[in-house]
């Protein structure tokens, strides 16, 4: 069993930056891969990035890559979001969320999810 708290949303201007902390709990949280997927309103919940916690690999969406970078300090539990560059089409509920897979881009096959931090991103 892993819990997932998610901290650090607000609102921000365009080309801003904002770091999100996703704390988490359980004993088995070194075995999981863990990332982050958004839902803006009237949208799926798509994946934005993960990190493998054995191989320190990353993964990003394209809309997000070389904006934001996906991080973890396995002594802490903690994993984080840094957003660079933000746009308004990054507004969106952001979740983080734990899967066994070593990467996943489907959501269903994340198995713990927080729950979420409201990001919104002004023109």
């Amino acid at each position: 069993q892993v819990q997932l708290v998610e901290s650090g949303g607000g609102l921000v201007q365009a080309g801003d930056s904002l770091r999100l902390s996703c704390a988490a709990s359980g004993r088995s949280f070194g075995s999981y891969s863990v990332g982050w997927f958004r839902q803006a309103p009237g949208k799926e919940r798509e994946f934005v990035g993960s990190i493998n916690p054995r191989t320190g690999n990353t993964y990003y969406a394209d809309s997000v890559k070389d904006r934001f970078t996906c991080s973890r300090d396995n002594v802490n539990h903690t994993i984080y979001l840094q957003m660079n560059s933000l746009k308004p089409e990054d507004t969106a509920v952001y979740y983080c969320a734990a899967t066994t897979y070593s990467v996943s881009y489907n959501r269903n096959d994340w198995v713990y999810w927080g729950q979420g931090t409201q990001v919104t991103v002004s023109s």
